[in-house]
C-alpha cells in the first residue's frame, strides 16, 4: 500500500500552514503520536470561516494517518512551523503551531480525539492572516487496501 502524498485527507496542519487546508519528526518532548492502521480510510472534511461558507469535503482511499503525519509535520516544520509539544490526556491529545510561509502567517490550535487504531477526528482552529477558521476531519478505517 502506497498513500497518495496529494491526496485531500491530509492531516489538517495545512489549514495552519496554508491558509487552507490540520505530520519524521513529532512535537519536541511531548507525548507520542498515536498509532492508526493503515488500510482503506474514509475522510470527511468540513472547513469553515469568518468570510467563507462551510466546504465539506469526502474521500475515501488507502492511506496510513500515522506515516502521513509524520510526512506532514516535518515538511511543515522544514518550511519554518514550530510545534508546541503534543500533549495526552486519555484519548485526547493537543498541540498548537505557529507558521510563517511567504506572506501566510497562521496560528493554530489541534486536538484529535482518538477512537480506536481505526477511528480518529482532528478539529483544528487557525488564524490565518488575521482570519479565523475550523477545520474537523473525521476519519475511520474501512477496510483493507486492494493488492
Amino acid at each position: 500500500m502506497k498513500p497518495n502524498p496529494d491526496s485531500i485527507h491530509r492531516i489538517p496542519l495545512v489549514l495552519t500552514a496554508t491558509a487552507l487546508l490540520a505530520l519524521g519528526s513529532a512535537p519536541a518532548l511531548g507525548a507520542d503520536w498515536p498509532t492508526f492502521k493503515p488500510g482503506r480510510w474514509s475522510f470527511e472534511r468540513t472547513m469553515s470561516g469568518t468570510d467563507a461558507k462551510d466546504e465539506k469535503v469526502s474521500t475515501t482511499e488507502c492511506a496510513d494517518p500515522t506515516a502521513d503525519h509524520k510526512k506532514q509535520q516535518a515538511l511543515l516544520a522544514s518550511a519554518g512551523c514550530k510545534f508546541t509539544p503534543l500533549k495526552q490526556s486519555g484519548k485526547t491529545y493537543r498541540y498548537s503551531a505557529d507558521c510563517k510561509m511567504g506572506r501566510v502567517t497562521s496560528k493554530s490550535d489541534s486536538v484529535l480525539e482518538v477512537e480506536s487504531a481505526e477511528a480518529f477526528t482532528i478539529t483544528v482552529d487557525a488564524t490565518v492572516n488575521g482570519k479565523k477558521g475550523r477545520e474537523v476531519l473525521r476519519a475511520r478505517r474501512t477496510g483493507d487496501c486492494a493488492k
